[in-house]
This record gives C-alpha cells, sequence and structure tokens, in this order.
C-alpha cells in the first residue's frame, strides 16, 4: 500500500502542475484581453469619431458628383 502512494505521488504533480500551468496561460490570455477591452472603451469615442469623419470624406465627393 505504501509503494502504490510512492508511486502515484510524481503522477499526480505532474498532472497538478500541468493544472497549474493551464491555469496561469488562461490568466494570461483573461488579463491581455481586459487590457484590450480597456484601451478600447477609452478610445472609443475619438476612433468613432475619427472614423465618422473618414467615411464623410469619402462619401461627400462621390454624392457631390453624382448630383
Amino acid at each position: 500500500m505504501a509503494d502504490d502512494e510512492k508511486k502515484s505521488g510524481p503522477v499526480r504533480m505532474a498532472a497538478i502542475e500541468g493544472m497549474v500551468s493551464n491555469i496561469r496561460y488562461k490568466g494570461q490570455i483573461l488579463a491581455r484581453t481586459n487590457k484590450l477591452e480597456s484601451g478600447v472603451m477609452d478610445s472609443g469615442l475619438v476612433g468613432f469619431a475619427i472614423g465618422l469623419a473618414v467615411a464623410l470624406l469619402m462619401v461627400v465627393p462621390v454624392l457631390l458628383g453624382v448630383l
């Protein structure tokens, strides 16, 4: 019985280390996504205004050419 516990120790540790590294990886992904989303939210209004201005600059000359 003692032999079984000694043999399963390294296997259990390897499984636990695998799970821990997987959790760390997912934590890093969540942190990066959170940083990206907060950056997008901070510059959302400015980006929208720039996008609208560029769209109008492309559409207005076409409309004036047709009229």
